[in-house]
């Protein structure tokens, strides 16, 4: 039996995660499919920057002006998520005057706070930077957490009534003639996914209207009712470093290229990033030297960064989008703005409406706009309430800056406890049951952990993202059968087996590219590790999934 709803939103990224809240913030009945976990896409896979605008201030003003905008909103009612790190555009001897003049010029133009700054004094906020760095632009750069944000947003949807459900991937657009009504949807087998049918089955879910927020993957979902969706993906690459070089976001000031960004996040710095299109965001070659390029290139501006260990790399895709008759361009020179294209008056086909391009930055102004077009199909007047309502986490910044030795933890794990679950913190930590550090890279303690498997089931990736848990120096190798053990005993063996054979297998994929120096004795420390004490590496009568070790003969 079909499942109706009044609105479908493809896509589990923060814009369709922030669709699905203001439609269900506005009384609108609204179900969110995702194919695979929330941020499974491009949020999921980008370098964690607030942007203040500066990047576009010279190139897109038009994006600059959104960013700062939403910059300002998002640091008042996603508190939780954002660390307000500041930004520098930094010149080093062959980046021209003029440009730089020119970035003060449109960030004043476009209302973002900039400040110049000396070479002197630019190292006196980041005193690793390179010597000859010769002035700086001062902007309102921030550091944000995509996953937090997201899951915010998808809690919140679900607490106004929404409906989430994650592994679900659209296999096709439910059409007749000009009318779209809804989707067909294969529910994924794997363990432990967060959904409301039984794994494997497919289902139809019918829609008085579909939103397609699949972001890069809105042309393939367009295509299945024949839509013309002029996606053009673009690949970058990011480089996790093992611990945070510089304590603010340092840009390149010269014209967008590549390896000209690093920034702080969390407890490491991330190197970015490259943008070549690409035709499938799927299917595209991940190769050494774009993370070469990275660290070399980012050395020049940081050039402690020689001296650091990489932990792993990971490539995202952009979800451009090219308007019709604007040409061929270089995926560089297309508009980072956003685009809301409705079928019914473009293509002659009603029931749906794609929300393409722009940035993670703008994300909820993208979800307000589409949801008051949708309102204004559906003829609901409520209006967005989403730039004044705070996530679920940040209503109340206060316990943000509360004392380092609440709930009885250790200072530094209470201060990331805190960061990450915001005013949920007393909630989550407040127990009378032992609470041990479970991950001790990132202080993750069971509480928090506990906290997750209950929104999230056995799914240990989905853990990940709401914790952060497996995300640090060790990248697993200490902690996944600790968050595993965690499971028991409200799943059965077998289920945790599988739910810890596609952590390890998640973390160890990043890792591919950073085997060499210390990490490469780091991973080899974790291959021993699990290869003895759970016989993981090649007993099929263990009953574990062999990991995929291969990369190593190429590493060493």
């Amino acid at each position: 039996m079909a499942h109706n709803t009044a609105v479908l939103v493809l896509g589990g990224g923060s814009t369709g995660c922030g669709i699905a809240r203001d439609l269900a913030m506005r009384g609108v009945d609204v179900t969110l499919v995702e194919r695979g976990n929330l941020t499974d896409g491009t949020t999921g896979r980008m370098h964690g920057l607030l942007h203040s605008g500066g990047r576009y201030a010279v190139s897109d003003q038009a994006s600059a002006t959104e960013c700062i905008e939403e910059n300002e909103i998002l640091r008042d009612i996603a508190s939780h998520c954002v660390e307000e790190t500041g930004g520098l555009f930094v010149q080093r001897p062959e980046d021209s005057d003029e440009y730089l003049q020119k970035k003060l010029e449109g960030c004043r133009d476009c209302g973002i706070p900039a400040t110049v700054l000396s070479g002197r004094e630019a190292r006196e906020v980041e005193p690793y930077l390179a010597k000859d760095v010769s002035r700086a632009i001062q902007v309102p750069d921030g550091a944000v957490d995509p996953f937090r944000l997201c899951v915010a947003n998808a809690l919140d949807a679900e607490r106004h009534g929404a409906r989430v459900e994650t592994h679900a991937e659209v296999i096709d657009l439910l059409r007749e003639g000009d009318d779209i009504y809804g989707v067909e949807v294969r529910h994924d087998s794997g363990p432990g996914k967060r959904t409301h049918k039984s794994p494997g089955t497919t289902e139809e879910i019918t829609a008085e209207y579909v939103v397609n927020a699949t972001g890069a993957w809105a042309g393939q979902i367009g295509a299945m009712a024949d839509l013309d969706v002029a996606v053009r993906p673009s690949k970058g690459v990011m480089t996790i470093m093992n611990v945070r070089q510089v304590d603010t976001v340092i840009n390149r000031c010269r014209p967008k290229g590549d390896a000209d960004i690093i920034v702080p996040h969390e407890t490491t710095a991330i190197l970015g990033t490259t943008d070549e299109e690409v035709a499938d965001p799927d299917d595209y070659p991940e190769e050494q030297w774009e993370v070469d390029m990275m660290i070399d290139t980012l050395s020049e501006l940081v050039p402690i960064i020689e001296e650091a260990r990489t932990i792993r790399s990971f490539w995202g895709v952009r979800p451009l989008y090219e308007p019709p008759g604007t040409g061929t361009q270089d995926p560089t020179d297309i508009t980072r703005d956003f685009f809301l294209l409705d079928h019914d008056e473009r293509d002659g086909v009603s029931g749906m409406s794609s929300i393409v391009g722009g940035k993670f930055t703008t994300y909820r102004a993208m979800a307000e706009e589409i949801t008051d077009h949708v309102c204004e199909k559906l003829g609901v007047s409520a209006t967005c309430a989403t730039a004044e309502e705070p996530l679920p986490g940040s209503e109340d910044i206060s316990v943000l800056e509360e004392g380092m030795d609440n709930f009885g933890l250790r200072s530094p794990v209470a201060r990331r406890s805190n960061q990450r679950l915001g005013s949920r913190a007393a909630d989550v930590l407040e127990t009378d049951e032992p609470n041990p550090v479970v991950c001790q890279c990132e202080g993750v303690t069971r509480a928090e952990v506990q906290d997750a498997i209950g929104q999230s089931g056995s799914d240990l990736n989905a853990v990940r993202i709401r914790t952060r848990a497996s995300m640090g120096n060790c990248q697993g190798g200490f902690c996944c059968q600790n968050m595993a053990t965690e499971l028991h005993p409200r799943y059965d063996e077998e289920t945790v087996r599988e739910a810890l054979d596609e952590l390890f297998q998640e973390r160890w994929k990043g890792e591919r590219h950073a085997l060499w120096g210390e990490q490469l004795s780091q991973a080899m420390l974790n291959y021993a590790l699990h290869a003895t004490t759970m016989n993981r590496d090649n007993d099929p009568a263990s009953g574990a999934t062999q990991i995929d070790y291969a990369q190593f003969d190429g590493g060493a």
